[in-house]
């Protein structure tokens, strides 16, 4: 397995440590001149990784017992911690307000999946900031704010895109993902693969700033774990929370495949820490470490309250560590609060980057001083959260829930006792605050039920992926399972049913239509065809289509990775269709995806199943 040195690192980040107090006096906050590919005026690069579903407590750096990061902490070591950082209480909303700097409520953002998790054209990203500054800019893995451009990253500053767009994916070996907009074969663990990609993009652009954005996807379930990491947790022992409800509930398969994926992680960072000291780079370069909510389960997290999809501490406390040598003392803890949306401003700041914020003022503060002055802490503040119509406000010392609970997080940080009776001012102070951000921000309630229309055709863009979960089906078709992100159509037994997507072509053209479908041998020979009816009577509709001549009898794939059973759909190996080209004209209508001819129908059999559909712009018109 990859390796990196945690006791190569503690010396390293014990002579840095030494040699820059003694320096201190000359040099001020900033370190003096190393030997590194800087020079004096440049910009320094930007590494920020960003877990999915790892929460506060998944780290040895904050007690728990169960497991190792030596090279996660070594950023805390070498670098400095936020004690307080915050993040939402799930997924795509945390991507927001870190891709933006403003709280994901203000940008539209009110769900996980089918066009929900998008965020507000109007919003600049930290990507087009730092595309903007003349950064190579790239992300690599689990984007989850949007599929289709202009949605899609390399259409919001990322040159350069490899990973999936959906909230979470059903295969984490050698899976299907895009590499800008096309489909493409993954290789290897996903995980190990895009770090892969990351230090790949480092070495490619290390005379050039570079902004790197790694958003990996675990330990989001399904538990897939690499055997080599599994073998040390497959029979472990597990110390629980000291928190007893959090340990009653706890499902110890569950925790031992999470420790697994994020002692991988570890080694991933590990791995990626290694190539910026190869090439000299680690002086000059920023590398943040934080996740997106609280633990995918009732695990260790420092007796904190609540987990995954919760407003309270343990779902919404994240890791935040933050090395930058040439800027930041070593051992660093900073007080205060800060929170995702300080990102932004705070590297932007570190980077001489310019924020314009069409939308609106950003949120977040930048934290460059803290960061670099000891003398310095944030600024008294409160940071809000809301989902699935929960709501609190984190103050330096209280944490206030919109059901009237007050805690105070110095004496009670596990939220175990509302104070709100002997506080009563203060309480009150909090809820007109809440209120007041909740009038001002207007959170989108979960069930908002606006029609959901998925862009297609971008003029910059010559790509477009419709996957199923972005489709709707009628009839007897069924979605493979109820959380749609990496979900497929299956059932198809009757002529009468189709799959359908609600677009808006953006640009007008010819496309190449190209299916990703499984099915058994008895369905060679079903027909498939694809139409565009568009919503304007002016405008021309058209169709294409072809019999199936292949079958692609794949059953689920590595499930034998499964530690833990799994809530989302399984996975397939998906075969390619083309079905021709199709002329779509310009404006809103419906793709319909119907059979005229089924085969093979037994009422035993799935029949044919569908996956995603592509449509690549041939030719504008």
């Amino acid at each position: 397995m990859f390796a990196h040195s945690p006791r190569r690192s503690l010396m390293a980040g014990a002579l840095f440590f030494i040699a820059n107090s003694m320096l201190a006096p000359f040099c001020g906050t900033q370190s003096c001149a190393a030997e590194t590919k800087t020079t004096e005026n440049s910009r320094p690069n930007v590494v920020v990784i960003l877990t999915d579903d790892q929460g506060w407590g998944d780290l040895s750096l904050h007690g728990n017992p169960n497991l190792q990061t030596p090279n996660i902490d070594s950023l805390a070591r070498d670098g400095a911690q936020i004690e307080n950082f915050y993040v939402c209480a799930v997924c795509s909303p945390t991507r927001a307000e870190f891709l933006t700097g403003r709280y994901h409520t203000r940008s539209g953002v009110f769900s996980t999946s089918a066009g929900g998790e998008r965020f507000d054209l109007s919003e600049q990203t930290i990507g087009d900031a730092f595309q903007n500054a003349g950064y190579a800019t790239t992300a690599f893995g689990k984007w989850h704010s949007g599929m289709q451009a202009p949605y899609h990253p390399n259409a919001r500053g990322f040159d350069e895109f490899y990973g999936f767009c959906s909230g979470h994916w059903g295969n984490y070996f050698s899976p299907m993902l895009e590499h800008n907009g096309r489909v493409v074969q993954g290789e290897g663990f996903l995980v190990d693969d895009l770090t892969q990609h990351a230090i790949d993009f480092i070495e490619k652009h290390q005379q050039d700033p570079f902004f790197v954005y790694l958003p990996l996807n675990t330990p989001h379930s399904p538990m897939q774990v690499p055997d080599e990491n599994w073998d040390d947790f497959a029979e472990k022992s597990i110390t629980p929370d000291p928190r007893p409800e959090n340990a009653k509930k706890e499902d110890v398969q569950h925790t031992r495949a999470a420790l697994a994926l994020c002692e991988n992680i570890d080694q991933n960072v590990g791995r990626l820490l290694d190539s910026l000291d190869q090439h000299s780079l680690s002086e000059n370069t920023i590398v943040v470490f934080f996740s997106d909510n609280g633990p995918n389960g009732w695990r260790y997290n420092g007796g904190l309250r609540g987990r995954k999809g919760a407003v309270h501490e343990g779902g919404v406390r994240s890791p935040c560590l933050i090395r930058y040598p040439a800027a930041i003392q070593a051992g660093r803890t900073i007080g205060g609060i800060a929170g995702a949306i300080d990102l932004l401003p705070t590297l932007a700041d570190f980077c001489d980057v310019n924020v314009p914020s069409p939308a609106g003022p950003l949120d977040g503060i930048s934290l460059r001083g803290p960061l670099t002055d000891p003398s310095s802490s944030p600024k008294p503040r409160l940071i809000f959260t809301a989902w699935k119509g929960k709501f609190s406000v984190r103050s330096n010392q209280y944490r206030y829930h919109h059901n009237g609970d007050l805690f105070d997080l110095h004496a009670d940080p596990g939220e175990t006792n509302s104070i709100a009776d002997q506080k009563p001012v203060a309480a009150k102070r909090f809820r007109r605050a809440l209120e007041d951000w909740i009038k001002e921000t207007q959170p989108k309630d979960r069930n908002y039920s606006e029609e959901q229309i998925f862009p297609v055709g971008h003029p910059e863009h010559a790509w477009t992926q419709l996957p199923a979960r972005d489709a709707q089906a009628t009839g007897q078709i069924r979605r493979s399972n109820r959380f749609p992100n990496s979900s497929y159509m299956t059932q198809w037994h009757s002529t009468e049913d189709a799959i359908t997507w609600d677009v808006n072509v953006l640009a007008k053209g010819t496309y190449e239509v190209e299916l990703y479908y499984a099915c058994p041998e008895a369905s060679v020979g079903t027909e498939l065809k694809l139409t565009w009816n568009p919503k304007q009577s002016a405008s021309s509709s058209d169709s294409t289509g072809t019999a199936i001549t292949q079958a692609n009898p794949s059953g689920p794939i590595f499930l034998d990775k499964d530690r833990s059973p799994r809530e989302e759909s399984d996975e397939k190996r998906w075969q390619s269709l083309s079905l021709g080209k199709l002329t779509l004209s310009e404006g809103p209508g419906r793709l319909s995806l119907t059979s005229p001819r089924i085969m093979g129908h037994d009422g035993d059999s799935s029949g044919v199943e569908i996956r995603l559909m592509t449509l690549h712009r041939t030719a504008a018109e």
